[in-house]
């Protein structure tokens, strides 16, 4: 049988649902563990993801919801987990990569599963240069900010920000204006994952932005780098009837 451990949120019906699981099933450490089962929701999930790509020891996620939305997991349920995860079906998950320079000069490097977001820091727009391979695509951009999402996220803050839904496995990158003003009819694009995507911030000292990559922030930013990072793949599993790319899919036609 496969190694795997148990993971769970802070909230109470997660700490319940894990106590009735850790009677039921038999676990194993995180380090020895070939599988994770994490319980919570959608936050969690990243949470746990993020903490596999800072340990960089990658293993595959089967998630059950005990949160609100769940869009990356699976029902709960006590019943039936070995034959659940026999089942599974895996879903790779590509992050990008944040590379963040400050007005300051510091450099961070950071990973995004979801997004990677600029953003405003003041009542002033933004005012942003984008490019494309190096090449110059937008000359200047005036928007509270903008965004690059992944298929895997551009069903979160993408799609609230009016930007496409991206089918999983689509090898696609949506790029998407938050509240724009200039260009009037730019309304964002849709880019093959190897692009490279450069943000130059115009008039930093006087218009602040932030990067976040994620849920982690970095303050007053002068430029933003994002590109897929292969080397950092993550594998979720899900039941085959409640698949990820099934639940993008029908995203597109919720009211």
């Amino acid at each position: 049988m496969t190694a795997r451990a148990l993971l769970a949120s802070p909230t109470p019906p997660a700490q319940v649902a894990a106590e009735e699981l850790r009677r039921a099933y038999d676990w194993v450490p995180l380090d020895e563990a070939e599988q994770v089962v994490a319980l919570g929701g959608d936050g969690f999930m990243l949470q746990t993801l993020h903490a596999m790509l800072e340990r960089r020891r990658i293993i595959p996620v089967f998630g059950m919801n005990l949160g609100t939305i769940g869009f990356l997991m699976n029902d709960w349920r006590l019943e039936g987990l070995d034959e659940r995860l026999v089942r599974a079906k895996p879903f790779r998950v590509s992050p990008l990569s944040m590379t963040a320079t400050t007005v300051d000069g510091e450099q961070c490097v950071l990973p995004a599963i979801n997004e990677v977001s600029l953003l405003r820091e003041t009542r002033q727009t933004a005012k942003l240069e984008v490019t494309v391979n190096d090449r110059v695509v937008l000359e200047e951009l005036v928007a509270d900010g903008m965004l690059v999402a992944t298929p895997a996220g551009s069903t979160a803050y993408n799609l609230s920000a009016n930007g496409p839904i991206l089918p999983l496995g689509s090898a696609l990158l949506a790029l998407t204006p938050i509240s724009p003003f200039r260009p009037r009819r730019w309304r964002g694009a849709i880019l093959p994952e190897k692009t490279r995507i450069g943000i130059r911030v115009l008039e930093a000292d006087k218009r602040p932005v932030s990067a976040v990559a994620d849920q982690r922030e970095i303050r007053e930013v002068a430029q933003v780098h994002v590109a897929i990072d292969h080397m950092r793949d993550l594998t979720l599993l899900f039941d085959p009837e409640h698949a990820l790319d099934d639940r993008i899919t029908m995203e597109q036609f919720i009211a």
